[in-house]
């Protein structure tokens, strides 16, 4: 396992329980965010300075798309609801290092094994749906299956799907944000986190890959693997 994926895990576990409980009652509820503020920003610099131009543009990339689509679900769309209420100045960083923990993890996964990575979603969408609990879980199956189907990286979001599901059953366990439980403007139900909430990052991976592709940067695997 690569130095990045542990620096990644390490980060976001570690990261949204400081935030979450003020790394256990140690710092005072409004100062509790800054330290992983501080880190997250510290981590994303140090990778933009020392790392190749393809890797910059995907990190600039990554943090013009989420922080609108962040401000836009939360603050707008009102589908889930920060702790404090406004998004963590960490939050654009943290969605680099789940996408780059992602597509590291696509390097690992076989053509293949793609769609019957998603297989196990099946009967607990069936579930939600029939429960009236998730009924946003068809569409968002949809969504996954069709990137995973035809976007240009189907590992990444084969992947993207479970490594966003274990984050965001993290953060809402720590209470970092709660999710609602009827979506607004849809007539939608959803769980807290969304079953599927992966769709979400998988669109914006989808927008990533695609901003990049403009400027004629080919992706380079062996790279990405080396540190």
């Amino acid at each position: 396992m690569s130095q990045r994926v542990w620096l990644y895990s390490v980060t976001i576990i570690i990261g949204l329980w400081i935030s979450a409980t003020g790394a256990g009652g140690t710092l005072p509820d409004s100062i509790a965010e800054w330290p992983v503020n501080i880190w997250c920003w510290g981590v994303f610099a140090s990778i933009f300075l020392s790392t190749e131009r393809k890797e910059r543009i995907e990190m600039i990339a990554v943090v013009a798309l989420a922080t609108p689509m962040e401000l836009f679900f939360s603050e707008v769309w009102l589908i889930y609801e920060y702790q404090r209420d406004f998004m963590p100045l960490f939050v654009p960083a943290g969605h680099y290092f789940l996408f780059d923990l992602g597509r590291r993890g696509a390097t690992q996964i076989r053509e293949s094994m793609i769609m019957l990575a998603l297989l196990p979603f099946v009967p607990l969408v069936v579930y939600g749906a029939f429960t009236g609990s998730d009924t946003s879980g068809f569409v968002l199956l949809l969504l996954v299956l069709v990137f995973a189907k035809w976007g240009p990286e189907p590992g990444l979001y084969a992947v993207m799907v479970w490594a966003a599901l274990a984050m965001e059953l993290w953060g809402t366990y720590l209470g970092n944000w709660t999710w609602s439980s009827e979506v607004p403007w849809t007539g939608l139900t959803a769980w807290n986190p969304p079953l599927l909430v992966g769709a979400f990052y998988c669109l914006g991976d989808l927008l990533v890959n695609l901003c990049v592709s403009k400027f004629g940067v080919k992706e380079s695997s062996k790279s990405i693997c080396s540190d």
